[in-house]
């Protein structure tokens, strides 16, 4: 069974940093892309960063700057660095893995690997 384990769930305040990891398990490929997603309550499940297997990257404008998302293929593992937290940044955050990944989707689609969710919370 493939699974994608998160970790690092946190409370700061802003201007604090966390560091999530999602390790997928079972498998040794889960596609050409794995991403993150910040989902707020009723809202959608919106990308925050993702990484192709080429190691190319891509940010949503509002974490440029701040987050980084990294990959260590060893470990079949992605970071997400996020620096300067603000309390807009609070949300359940995702991992996922395909070939390729939306850049806003209503629910966790199914064909696409999800982590169980990480909640970062951020106090002003």
């Amino acid at each position: 069974e493939v699974r994608l384990v998160e970790a690092g769930r946190g409370s700061v305040q802003a201007g604090g940093s966390l560091r999530l990891s999602c390790t997928a398990a079972g498998t040794t490929s889960v596609g050409q892309e794995m991403a993150w997603y910040g989902q707020r309550p009723g809202n959608r499940f919106e990308r925050v960063a993702r990484i192709r297997d080429n190691g190319i990257v891509d940010y949503r404008s509002s974490v440029e700057g701040r987050f980084t998302i990294s990959h260590d293929k060893d470990e079949n593992t992605i970071y997400l660095q996020m620096n300067g937290l603000t309390p807009e940044d609070t949300a359940v955050y995702y991992c996922a893995a395909d070939d390729w990944l939306v850049v806003s989707t209503e629910c966790r689609s199914p064909g696409v690997y999800w982590g169980q969710g990480t909640q970062v919370t951020v106090s002003s």
